[in-house]
């Protein structure tokens, strides 16, 4: 009697762009040859994007919720754990459900958000966690006069164009409620533009804050809020008052990926090109590394590519894949229906680029497709 070969055990931790990517070419190419288990707490994938539609009362959460229990692919298991440890270097990671051993360990966790380095925001208002845009959707029907203030706590932040979005989107809510006129928008940004590896992203972006009385505060981040006088206090020490509070938290690793000693100035150090981090077979891929991309969910999936083509070669034989190429596509929201698109490219030249598809109803479609295509080859709908 021959003993069965022992299948390569992959744990992925987080259930994102990159966890879902990744366990989705690994079930294509190796099937049930492939031991891939995919850990999340969440019971639920939402797409940061759906956030701002939740916000402004243009879908509800339960329909763009997508329930991790539908995940059907050969040689893919998902548990719904909580993760208490990690143990890089000899690949085990504790949750509350038991320990999992991995052959291959990939860590896709995410950023966290680190309410206590801005003062005050833990007693304001987010929109960047699911719960925080919905609780905003239920304040804003409230608000029909005076300054509402969109405030970015730090950097790198997830999806860089999402709080340029949130002012122009604010302008369309209030405007289609009559009440624009009585209401000011203002946005800080510790950025120099909206989008720096694209002027001309930035450009549009910036002639759309003006068109439309937005003030723009580049260069500057609320380091902190006192929210009894309602008021934001700048990195500079200036103070900008409000009524109603839009908050982007600074980011970091998520506390267990802290603690396992994988991080370095609050994210894990991987390189580059394969995203492999300084433990034998452990990568990390996405918000949680110190990759040089931004922030969002397109590059989380791009660089999950290139983890999977490396594993599939190193089973079934072939050459590594090319380098990771810091590649991306992100669909930015200018209002009345209109969206603009922005190709960016963080590492295959000597210095980012970006370039600007100007916003279109037709550009409006593809961001709707790209959600549609995800849909269905992760969750089969």
């Amino acid at each position: 009697m021959y003993a069965r070969p022992v299948k390569l055990r992959v744990v992925i931790l987080g259930a994102g762009f990159g966890g879902l990517e990744l366990a989705s070419m690994l079930s294509e190419a190796l099937g049930e040859d492939v031991d891939v288990t995919l850990i999340d707490k969440n019971d639920s994938f939402v797409f940061g994007y759906s956030k701002l539609d939740v916000m402004f009362g243009r879908t509800s959460l339960d329909a763009v919720r997508l329930p991790y229990r539908e995940i059907a692919k050969p040689g893919v298991r998902f548990l719904r754990e909580t993760i208490t440890a990690i143990d890089p270097a000899a690949r085990t990671v504790t949750t509350d459900g038991g320990v999992h051993q991995a052959d291959v360990l990939v860590v896709a966790l995410g950023a966290d958000y680190d309410f206590a380095a801005t003062p005050g925001l833990a007693d304001s208002n987010e929109f960047y966690s699911v719960a925080g845009a919905q609780r905003l959707g239920e304040l804003l029907p409230t608000f029909t006069r005076g300054r509402a203030l969109i405030g970015v706590c730090g950097a790198p932040f997830k999806c860089p164009p999402a709080p340029s979005e949130t002012a122009l989107l604010l302008h369309d809510y209030l405007s289609t409620r009559g009440l624009r006129a009585d209401c000011e928008i203002s946005f800080v940004l510790p950025l120099g533009t909206p989008v720096p590896p694209s002027p001309d992203t930035s450009r549009a972006l910036e002639a759309a804050f003006a068109e439309r009385d937005i003030r723009f505060v580049p260069g500057r981040r609320v380091s902190s809020l006192d929210v009894a006088r309602r008021v934001a206090v700048l990195d500079d020490g200036s103070e900008m008052p409000y009524d109603i509070f839009f908050g982007v938290p600074k980011h970091r690793a998520p506390d267990v990926v802290i603690a396992s000693g994988m991080t370095e100035d609050g994210f894990v150090p991987v390189d580059s090109s394969t995203l492999q981090t300084r433990f034998a077979d452990v990568y990390a891929v996405g918000d949680v590394t110190t990759a040089s991309v931004p922030k969002a969910g397109v590059f989380a999936e791009g660089a999950a590519r290139v983890v999977a083509a490396s594993l599939i070669a190193r089973l079934r034989g072939g050459e590594q894949p090319a380098a990771y190429d810091g590649r991306g596509i992100c669909y930015i929201e200018f209002g009345a229906g209109r969206v603009g698109r922005v190709e960016v490219d963080f590492l295959s030249g000597p210095k980012p680029t970006g370039t600007f598809g100007a916003p279109s109803d037709a550009l409006a479609a593809d961001k709707q497709h790209f959600g549609s295509t995800r849909r269905a080859r992760w969750f089969n709908r």
